[in-house]
């Protein structure tokens, strides 16, 4: 509603803390209106979401399509394949059915969940890379219920068919995790059982391509990198799944030459704001 003309004259010899206050008051429904519309959608999904049987973490959720796009350019750009070899290795894990049937009925017999959908989002890029790097050694700090074990142990797989073969090795300090690595995944590769420092000090094989999700503190995360840095093959690759609350991939890129960028998820019709892929390379 606008001010009356004939107030003005007044307003303006008010002190001006007073008139900030007064503009304050004015603007408040237009001010409330642009933070909800951001806002509300993600409130409103959030609580639909809270009255379905869903996971309480590691949340299944697909990218937007141009977030996936962005995924797939930066991929390309960082190991230099083409942008249809990259989308093409996407859409591979996307149309697994098979990979996808042994998540769902684990998750079933489980009862972890049971309105739980399977979707990768940034995995994608974990896979794509996977496909695309041919590790011969593979590594994962941080295996929960498996999800992305079994994703990267499917890209080994297509590997090896292609004669390219590759091994993976998860760490895990929880015993009762990894129950999903089983069956045909579980041919490529093993789970580490213990404190992951520990694995990997005594770790001997040449490292081409580490993935780091286990313990989410900084320093706990940095010390993973430190340990490895020696037994990084040439061209290894480093994906970080904290990297968007922490700096310690950053960090020890700086310190060692290597070059680091970020992707940040944005998740189709999630409540959940999206983490992200730290790449360092």
């Amino acid at each position: 509603m606008p001010v009356p003309a004939f107030l003005l004259p007044l307003i303006r010899r008010l002190p001006a803390p007073v008139r900030k206050g007064l503009r304050i008051v004015k603007d408040y429904p237009k001010r409330r209106s642009i933070a909800l519309a951001y806002t509300l959608p993600s409130v409103k999904m959030a609580k639909e979401w809270a009255k379905k049987d869903k996971e309480v973490s590691n949340f299944y959720y697909d990218l937007t399509p141009g977030n996936r796009d962005h995924l797939v350019q930066l991929i390309s750009t960082i190991t230099g394949a083409d942008y249809t070899v990259i989308d093409g290795y996407m859409t591979e894990i996307e149309t697994d059915q098979e990979l996808r049937n042994h998540l769902v009925q684990y998750m079933k017999a489980s009862r972890y969940g049971d309105d739980i959908e399977i979707a990768y989002g940034r995995r994608l890029g974990w896979y794509a890379i996977a496909r695309v790097k041919k590790p011969k050694v593979l590594i994962e700090t941080g295996v929960d219920h498996g999800v992305g074990s079994c994703v990267l142990a499917s890209a080994l797989l297509r590997n090896a068919a292609e004669g390219h073969p590759g091994r993976y090795y998860g760490t895990e300090i929880r015993p009762e995790a990894g129950a999903l690595f089983t069956g045909e995944y579980a041919t490529v590769g093993r789970i580490l059982y213990g404190d992951s420092i520990q694995s990997l000090t005594t770790f001997a094989e040449p490292i081409d391509m580490f993935v780091n999700d286990s313990d989410h503190s900084g320093e706990y995360e940095y010390r993973e990198y430190q340990t490895i840095s020696e037994k990084l093959s040439i061209g290894a690759i480093i994906l970080g799944d904290n990297a968007h609350v922490t700096d310690s991939l950053s960090r020890f890129s700086r310190e060692t030459g290597r070059k680091f960028v970020f992707f940040s998820e944005k998740p189709l019709d999630h409540w959940y704001p999206g983490a992200g892929i730290g790449i360092s390379f």
